[in-house]
C-alpha cells in the first residue's frame, strides 16, 4: 500500500482526550477560573479541525495523572491523547515518569522534531522539555509542555498526522 493511499485511508474525526497537567491550572480550576490557555489552544485547534474533545485538569499528582489517563485510555469515544504540562525538568515535572511505563511503544521524533523547532524558535531553553509521543491501549498519547507557545509549535506537528498516527496504532 502507498503511504499516501494509507495516509488517505486514515480517520478524518476523531474524539481527543486533553489533559492539562498543572497545579497551578487545577487549583484555579477548583476556584471557577479557567487559567488553562494551552488546553483551550489545544481544544480550539482540535475543534477548527472537525475533532470531538473531552478536556480535563489534573494536578502534578502521579495518582491522578495516571487516573485520569487510564480513563481516557479505557473510554472506547476516545481515540488519542493530548496532554501538556509537567514535561519539564524540576521535581514536580512527573508526567513522563507517570505515562512512559504505560506506553507499548514510543516515538521519539515527535519531542525531537519539537525541540529542534523550539530551539530555531528561542534557543537553548527549548533543551528543557522532554516532550514526546508513545502508543497505549493502541492509542497514541502526545506529551506537550505546558507553555502556551510549545503547545502551538507541538499541535503544528500533531494536527497533519493525528488521524494517520491514530490508524498505524490501532493496526
Amino acid at each position: 500500500m502507498s503511504f499516501f493511499k494509507h495516509r488517505r485511508e486514515a480517520p478524518k474525526r476523531l474524539r481527543v482526550g486533553v489533559l492539562t497537567i498543572s497545579d497551578s491550572r487545577y487549583r484555579a480550576k477548583q476556584e471557577g477560573r479557567d487559567e488553562d490557555v494551552s488546553g483551550r489552544i489545544i481544544e480550539t485547534k482540535l475543534r477548527k479541525a472537525g475533532h470531538e474533545v473531552f478536556r480535563e485538569i489534573v494536578p502534578d499528582e502521579k495518582d491522578m495523572i495516571a487516573d485520569m489517563v487510564k480513563r481516557f485510555l479505557e473510554d472506547e469515544r476516545i481515540d488519542a491523547l493530548i496532554t501538556c504540562g509537567g514535561t519539564g525538568i524540576t521535581h514536580r515535572d512527573v508526567t513522563l515518569e507517570t505515562l512512559r511505563p504505560l506506553f507499548e511503544k514510543e516515538l521519539p521524533g515527535f519531542g525531537e522534531r519539537l525541540r529542534q523547532l523550539g530551539y530555531e524558535m528561542v534557543g537553548t531553553p527549548a533543551l528543557l522539555t522532554r516532550a514526546t509521543c508513545g502508543i497505549a491501549n493502541r492509542k497514541p498519547i502526545f506529551c506537550l509542555p505546558g507553555a502556551p507557545s510549545s503547545v502551538e509549535v507541538g499541535m503544528g506537528l500533531i494536527l497533519p498526522e493525528l488521524g494517520h498516527v491514530v490508524k498505524h496504532a490501532r493496526e
